[in-house]
């Protein structure tokens, strides 16, 4: 019961955990990014000219959702007597706001229906706020470095917190047209394309399709590419998860193996009669099969409301609680699978069963005549 239950959790909270990341990091950074072929790989856009012909080939790709323009470009924030240093993210009105909705402490998106006054808003992480001591209304100033030296002063729109460090630490939220305004760049001028796909385990495969679609002066970038440490980081996870089935698993054969052997001594003598009854020792065996699979059963059961009972009392009231410094988020995450839980059922009763088999041939040696005499 207890080796199934954590191997039930276990699997469900690695699969909730990476889940939960992944869509953070895709969520504010989209799926993959078209930029400019060049060997710039600093946070200063180079600027590409917006296609709309592009975009509308791009959708019509069964795998692509979105394709949104955007641009970044360094920023040093001033406020209260502090200083951060930041990149500022532009984005228009063609901008999927839902994931950062929800991310949403305070105020609200950036409206562009009034183009003029969406340039002078802005929005800052949970963690940029605190550090400069502003509030939602508060305005502030922006300094970008380049030649000549430009300021602006914003109003704080909205307060979002991913709960990724990399981001929340880095980037702020505006306008397009604003770096648009501030890089001197002709009309339509964009830094990147940002697009978002339908399936996430799809994403190479979109990416090898829009590269196929894609002048020699643009290349793509997978969201993989951008924040390789925090994928590399979750493929570990799986190696931890692996660990733990194996560790539970042995557990489980252990205290299987243990019962049935103290069953096989405790009816010696209940052996012994039926062999000098003529019961073949594969016969005698498969009695003591049947019960071990009733227990086994029993385990599942009882493994299985333990389990998902505990997984689904996170996932309703998020009890258990994580540092999000440490760990990118503020509750444990749990993410069940049908097929996930299925398949430890049947892999944990076919391997106890299989390992069983090995203890039960110590049937074959207790010998009719001792047996009963014993008895």
């Amino acid at each position: 019961m207890l080796g199934l239950g954590v191997m039930i959790l276990s699997v469900a909270i690695v699969k909730g955990f990476k889940h939960e990341i992944r869509e953070k990091v895709r969520g504010f950074a989209g799926d993959i990014r078209i930029i400019k072929s060049d060997l710039n790989s600093s946070y200063e856009s180079s600027p590409i000219t917006y296609d709309a012909n592009f975009v509308k080939r791009a959708l019509k790709n069964p795998l692509i959702t979105h394709v949104m323009p955007s641009a970044t470009k360094p920023g040093i924030i001033k406020a209260n007597n502090e200083i951060e240093g930041v990149v500022l993210k532009g984005v228009d009105k063609t901008y999927d706001w839902t994931y950062l909705k929800k991310m949403l402490l305070a105020g609200d998106v950036i409206d562009f229906k009034d183009s003029v006054e969406a340039q002078k808003e802005i929005m800052l992480s949970q963690q940029t706020a605190n550090r400069l001591k502003l509030k939602v209304g508060d305005k502030m100033l922006m300094y970008f470095v380049q030649e000549p030296l430009r300021k602006r002063q914003f109003t704080i729109k909205g307060i979002f917190s991913i709960g990724e460090e990399e981001i929340d630490k880095t980037f702020v939220i505006g306008a397009l047209s604003l770096i648009n305004r501030l890089n001197d760049w002709k009309p339509g001028e964009i830094g990147e394309y940002e697009m978002r796909v339908a399936d996430f385990n799809q994403v190479d495969v979109a990416a090898d399709r829009i590269d196929d679609m894609l002048p020699i002066k643009l290349k793509s970038h997978t969201v993989m590419e951008d924040y390789p440490n925090i994928f590399e980081w979750l493929k570990l996870l799986d190696v931890n998860s692996v660990v733990m089935l194996v560790l539970m698993v042995i557990v489980a054969v252990i205290n299987m193996i243990s019962a049935l052997l103290i069953m096989i001594l405790e009816r010696t003598a209940m052996i012994g009669m039926f062999k000098a009854m003529g019961a073949s020792n594969w016969n005698i065996q498969k009695v003591f099969l049947f019960n071990a699979t009733y227990l086994i059963g029993l385990g599942l059961l009882l493994g299985n409301i333990f389990g998902i009972g505990i997984g689904f009392f996170q996932q309703q009231t998020h009890f258990f609680k994580l540092d999000q410094a440490s760990y990118y988020m503020t509750f444990v995450p749990v993410q069940f699978n049908l097929s996930d839980i299925l398949l430890l059922n049947l892999g944990t009763l076919v391997i106890c069963l299989l390992v069983l088999i090995i203890p039960s041939t110590l049937v074959s040696k207790i010998s009719p005549v001792k047996a009963i005499r014993f008895k």
